[in-house]
């Protein structure tokens, strides 16, 4: 089935969302940045809500999301979303949003 949108109406550098998709599309990552989104945490309580995430895993996804400059490393050893990753977070209550609709269940931040 085709896409309601017509060809060419994509903007013309495709550039910034490749690399986006690079960044964001590692295993994990998406995760991470959802599960900060409430506020700072400490990596453990992170990695208990991280499932079976291995702790070097973590440890490497919040060294991207810091390179990245979405996520900052507090003095107190807690992890927080920068601005810009705070904005990743908003585009992710439209996915969640969407996967509610289409996929079912809840489990995500109030409307």
């Amino acid at each position: 089935m085709r896409s309601a949108r017509r060809a060419g109406a994509r903007p013309g550098d495709p550039a910034p969302i490749h690399a986006a998709m690079d960044l964001l599309g590692q295993r994990w990552m998406l995760r991470v940045v959802w599960e900060l989104e409430p506020g700072p945490i400490g990596f453990l309580e992170l990695r208990r809500r991280m499932g079976n995430c291995s702790s070097s895993m973590l440890s490497v996804r919040l060294q991207n999301l810091q390179a990245a400059g979405l996520a900052v490393k507090r003095p107190d050893k807690a992890y927080e979303l920068t601005a810009a990753g705070a904005e990743l977070a908003t585009a992710l209550h439209s996915l969640w949003n969407w996967s509610r609709h289409r996929l079912g269940g809840g489990g995500g931040p109030a409307e």
